[in-house]
């Protein structure tokens, strides 16, 4: 194993950036160390789609199979068809709500299952990887390195919170409880014991999609503390950004920028439920934050298969 610190970041401002805020973490008081991270596009791919998205659409093609008459929802039929166009006009969270409805009057621990499988069992179609191996090498050495110095380390995402728990200790050595995301209503039913047991709903919790203003809130409703360090890629992060590098000491706001159309997918990063006023690159610029450009910085971008 290599002695060199993060070793699959390049040497260049933004690799100096994060040892010198690791170094200065010290400075910090291990109870104010946490660390909050975006998930797709920061930590793993979200292009070609979002894997939640692919793994929806993989139990939508089951459950069709089984149930020909989803096909009348609107919504659904676009998705199947792939009708990008109506698909857009619906909008993402319509969508995705649709699709959430498939997995009603589950269990937390069936539902995590089924995710658990696909990520063993199904390859991404279009690049031919392990979802395993759509992690980013470059982010687990920095979410390794937050750990050896003594940062809690939570996910921030816009996706949905129990999709992303099923995975999180496996893919990212963070414990489920300190995930933070969109998350489903339960109904609370009663065993054949009389014991209080949960059931999934259609509906979306609290404050709505975790994106924006909202994935503040929901890291202090659910961890209760303000981040030091945060990492990002869109819009929908840039208010925990800010957050982060408001606490007065030391702090570090991280921007990862997808620039490298070789090796991934160069491309615009974007909220999924609101349209931001300006890209995010410039928004990271005004703000002064580190920006991690993967055709830079990262010698190598995804751990493989």
């Amino acid at each position: 194993m290599s002695a060199r610190p993060l070793p699959s970041w390049r040497d260049g401002p933004a690799r100096a950036s994060l040892l010198g805020f690791l170094a200065d973490s010290a400075r910090i008081a291990p109870e104010d160390r946490l660390a909050v991270l975006d998930v797709d596009g920061t930590l793993w791919c979200e292009k070609p789609r979002y894997v939640q998205l692919d793994f929806l659409l993989d139990q939508l093609t089951a459950e069709v199979a089984r149930r020909p008459d989803l096909r009348e929802r609107a919504e659904l039929r676009a998705v199947i068809e792939g009708d990008d166009a109506a698909v857009a006009s619906f909008g993402l969270p319509r969508v995705a709500a649709a699709l959430v409805e498939l997995f009603e009057g589950q269990s937390p621990g069936q539902f995590s299952e089924r995710v658990r499988r696909f990520v063993r069992e199904r390859t991404q179609p279009e690049l031919g990887v392990p979802y395993r191996g759509l992690r980013y090498r470059p982010m687990l050495e920095l979410l390794d390195a937050l750990r050896a110095a003594g940062f809690d380390v939570a996910l921030v995402t816009g996706g949905g919170a129990e999709f992303v728990r099923a995975v999180a200790l496996d893919f990212f050595g963070v414990p489920p409880q300190s995930v933070v995301g969109t998350q489903i209503a339960y109904r609370v039913v009663r065993d054949g014991a009389g014991r209080p047991a949960l059931l999934r709903t259609s509906d979306v919790d609290l404050s709505g999609v975790n994106e924006g203003p909202a994935k503040v809130a929901n890291i202090q409703r659910v961890l209760g503390r303000a981040p030091v360090f945060a990492a990002g890629n869109s819009p929908g992060d840039v208010d925990m950004l800010q957050w982060a590098g408001a606490s007065g000491g030391p702090s570090l706001s991280l921007l990862v920028e997808h620039d490298d159309p070789e090796r991934e997918v160069a491309y615009e990063s974007v909220a999924g439920s609101f349209d931001a006023a300006e890209p995010v690159a410039v928004t990271a610029q005004r703000w002064g934050w580190t920006t991690a450009s993967v055709a830079r910085d990262w010698e190598t971008v995804l751990v493989g298969a």
